[in-house]
């Protein structure tokens, strides 16, 4: 049953962000950017840790959970660190998933050798 709630409210989270390219003029950076901005809104108010215990992976894999992660980061830094914490809180915590998708894109770049579209 996890498995079923996280699928059906992260597939959500894609519905509406296909939604928001196809019925509005919004681009898809600016969707992204949204996502993670509406993430750390929700988590610095406490709203969006509630839908990580429900989802789990459904809501703590997309943009989304990027921002709260940035948040929650943030908020642990400022308790330890004082007003410093703003600064490193965020990288702090996203530090090991920032490094990882650094990795698996260059790896990439470097196994799968890119052609000139004709």
């Amino acid at each position: 049953m996890t498995y079923l709630v996280a699928f059906a409210v992260g597939g959500l989270v894609c519905v509406i962000g296909q939604l928001l390219i196809d019925y509005t003029k919004l681009t898809p950076a600016r969707i992204l950017v949204g996502y993670v901005v509406a993430g750390v809104i929700l988590g610095a108010v406490g709203l969006y840790q509630p839908l990580v215990d429900f989802a789990g992976a459904g809501a703590s894999v997309p943009l989304s959970g990027f921002g709260n992660l940035l948040a929650k980061g943030i908020r642990a830094d400022i308790s330890e660190h004082g007003a410093l914490g703003i600064l490193t809180g965020g990288l702090t915590s996203s530090a090991g998933g920032i490094t990882a998708a650094m990795l698996f894109g260059l790896t990439a770049s470097v196994v799968f050798r890119p052609k000139d579209k004709a």
